[in-house]
């Protein structure tokens, strides 16, 4: 008796049924093209995050890993569950915040770091199982949401322009420009702005591009050792099970736990609504179908991707470059999870990318979180100086929840000064009383 092994034809109709291709205008051949797309304009996530957060500690190679798990993972849930072509990756932003200020700055451990960034997705995934999430977005003034967004990409494009070598500490002047003919500068320089001009020509993979590019010169330099292409997996049992989640839980993380929160929150929404938007599945809104699923699981991939050790997961604005290309259901999604699969193979590749190949990728990031700002009404100064002092006091202060809580203040107190106090939700009055009892009770004792 012979079996019948199922044909391309049979596979084809399952992902016609499982995804709904013919309903959304498209092709398994289309969405598989707008898979990779996606994947090779944010792949470049598992060179730079296990660099940031080697900077507090952890092991680089084990920090791939896990990065190629969750992103694998989040975004094939996203795909399957939600239905939608948007992955999700570790968080930019989250990630620099938690290495260079959390545990460099303020010298916390990155396992109790780590356990800070677990209970702000669980915050998260409360808000969201309760359906408060969009009611903050909602009652949250534009001008404070694109302070926070700029704010970060300010504070990342100072990291990448510090790991260039590009500024340096001064104690006279604070910083200064550093050895503008050193190689590290130099290569950064070039990384940017092949990204730069490759995204101006809307080449897709600019960044991967990038990083591939400095890191060749620098290896035909010699100041890039080889360690080979392929290989299993490293061991990640140093990173996983070793995040403090009982020691966050103490009173004087109470700001950074919920910073992460608030981050996130604004980071994962804010891109969602954009590539469904994009995708032309949002309405005026900014409600998309299946809307409930998605969110459910990005803050699940957030609570498993800090438990794990690899900072909370958001999706990905990345993720409209494979829209761009037609991309409109989770097989998108699920194609780009594959692929970071199949990339957990190149870890001695990943070991051979110097910091000043990924600083190009830092400062551009900043280029386009900043881009918000356009977005402020620059003639009415009760809007446009909560946006600037958020987003100024960030790198100023070093600090992402510094920034947040100077922001809301401010907006607080301008509204509030010049009679227009009726503009202040209570949703805004009521985070800027935290912040205030936090600086008064917490970071006082």
């Amino acid at each position: 008796m012979s079996t019948i092994t199922p044909g391309p034809n049979h596979r084809q109709g399952l992902l016609q049924r499982v995804f709904k291709l013919a309903e959304h205008g498209t092709t398994v051949r289309t969405e598989m093209i707008a898979g990779l797309t996606t994947f090779l304009t944010m792949v470049y996530i598992v060179f730079v995050n296990p660099q940031i957060l080697a900077v507090a500690g952890m092991d680089i190679k084990a920090v791939f890993v896990t990065t190629c798990l969750i992103a694998a993972a989040g975004s094939m849930m996203m795909g399957l569950i939600a239905n939608l072509p948007v992955a999700v990756a570790p968080a930019m932003g989250l990630n620099a915040f938690f290495a260079f200020v959390v545990v460099g700055a303020m010298g916390i451990s990155w396992q109790v770091a780590m356990g800070a960034i677990f209970w702000g997705a669980v915050g998260l995934l409360i808000l969201t199982l309760f359906r408060v999430r969009y009611w903050m977005i909602a009652n949250i003034p534009l001008s404070l949401r694109v302070g926070i967004t700029s704010g970060i990409g300010l504070f990342i494009a100072m990291m990448g322009l510090k790991n260039a070598g590009m500024i340096v500490p001064n104690p006279d002047t604070i910083v200064s420009i550093g050895n503008v003919a050193s190689h590290h500068v130099l290569l950064g320089t070039l990384g940017f702005f092949i990204i730069a001009i490759l995204a101006a020509r809307n080449f897709h993979a600019a960044v991967l591009i990038s990083i591939i590019v400095t890191t060749v010169i620098g290896f035909m330099m010699g100041y890039v050792e080889y360690h080979g292409i392929f290989d299993l997996p490293p061991s990640v049992m140093s990173v996983v099970g070793n995040v403090d989640v009982k020691g966050a839980l103490d009173i004087a993380l109470a700001g950074v736990i919920f910073s992460f929160m608030l981050v996130n929150l604004f980071d994962s929404s804010g891109t969602l609504i954009g590539v469904t938007d994009k995708a032309g599945i949002a309405d005026h809104r900014g409600k998309f179908p299946r809307m409930k699923q998605a969110l459910y699981v990005d803050s699940i991939s957030s609570v498993a991707g800090s438990y794990i050790g690899t900072s909370s997961v958001t999706a990905y604005i990345e993720s409209s470059s494979g829209v761009s290309v037609g991309g409109r259901t989770g097989l998108t999604a699920v194609v780009v999870g594959m692929l970071f699969l199949l990339v957990m193979f190149l870890s001695p590749l990943a070991s051979m990318v110097p910091a000043y190949a990924t600083a190009g990728a830092l400062v551009y990031v900043g280029v386009l979180m900043t881009s918000s700002l356009t977005r402020v009404k620059w003639d009415d100064l009760t809007e446009s100086v909560p946006a600037f002092i958020t987003a100024v006091m960030m790198p100023f202060s070093f600090s992402i929840t510094e920034g947040i809580a100077l922001g809301f203040m401010a907006y607080c107190a301008m509204k509030l000064g010049t009679g227009k106090w009726r503009e202040v939700s209570p949703c805004v009055l009521v985070v800027t009383l935290l912040f205030i009892l936090k600086m008064a009770f917490v970071d006082t004792h």
